[in-house]
């Protein structure tokens, strides 16, 4: 019987074509992975923040006896309670969270709200820093202020240059309540009453990524002839947004609660809340 010839090289030809066995790919899924690991560098990055921090508690009591002074007055577990705050009801603790507070004095009551909102960008081309960016832009052009911008056209930039405001002015309003707290919305400008010079609501520099101020008086409503003044400070770092807004009514109908002194308050909060984000 003849004996057919057996080619080696044939043999290594048929094994190339068999599924499953060409160079490089094997059961450790070495290809598969290379592949993911190429999409993932093409997304955009995720936030800075995956977590928040729970509001009621990033307020230290010091900072609540200066800006809520009638709680002094109130005995001691009166006071606790004033001081532990109220927290807001959200359905998403990791993407948004709140607190306020208020106490009544002779000569006026105050109010201090806090939200805090974490950004997620749902477009894998987008980051959740510039989605945060879009958000916080649309609040400052609902406080009447100018957004600006970026002439290259890219996302999620702001400049404090004077521009044409994105959106009409809104007339004022009061806070929201504890349960859904957000920006109050006001015209933008001195109030008939005097905002001093220097203390319109405007843009503010050094303070997380990007921030602003508004600053609204109005009456107390229903049918009160007292003053009610809000300053609300909102700024962005990174994927979280902050807003903080203290309110004073006064007591007496002749009085007009101090811009420079509530102004002042909200923003040394808003510096300590920056602080605690960044550490």
């Amino acid at each position: 019987m003849q004996r057919k010839a057996y080619v080696p090289g044939l043999a290594a030809l048929l094994v190339a074509l068999v599924p499953g066995c060409t160079a490089g790919t094997g059961t450790d899924g070495s290809a598969t992975d290379s592949k993911a690991g190429g999409a993932k560098s093409s997304a955009a990055p995720p936030g800075k923040y995956r977590t928040l921090l729970e509001p009621c508690r990033s307020v230290e009591r010091s900072t609540l006896k200066d800006l809520l002074p009638g709680a002094a007055e109130l005995p001691e577990e009166q006071q606790q309670n004033v001081y532990r705050g109220a927290a807001a009801v959200t359905y998403d603790t990791d993407r948004r969270v709140g607190c306020s507070w208020k106490a009544d004095a002779p000569d006026a009551s105050h109010h201090l709200t806090l939200d805090f909102e974490r950004v997620v960008s749902y477009d894998g081309a987008v980051s959740d820093e510039d989605r945060a960016q879009e958000v916080f832009a649309k609040k400052q052009a609902a406080a009447s202020l100018p957004v600006a911008v970026d002439p290259r056209g890219e996302k999620g930039q702001e400049s404090t240059a004077p521009a044409q405001s994105t959106a009409p002015a809104t007339p004022p309003t009061t806070p929201s309540t504890p349960t859904t707290p957000s920006t109050p919305t006001g015209t933008g400008t001195p109030s008939g009453t005097g905002t001093p010079d220097g203390l319109a609501p405007r843009v503010l520099e050094r303070l997380g990524d990007a921030a602003f101020l508004d600053d609204v008086l109005t009456g107390a409503g229903a049918g009160s002839t007292a003053q009610r003044r809000t300053v609300s400070v909102v700024f962005r770092t990174s994927n979280v947004i902050v807003t903080i807004v203290y309110a004073e009514q006064a007591a007496v109908t002749t009085e007009v609660p101090d811009s420079k002194e509530l102004q002042e308050k909200a923003q040394g909060l808003a510096r300590g809340l920056v602080e605690q984000f960044t550490d």
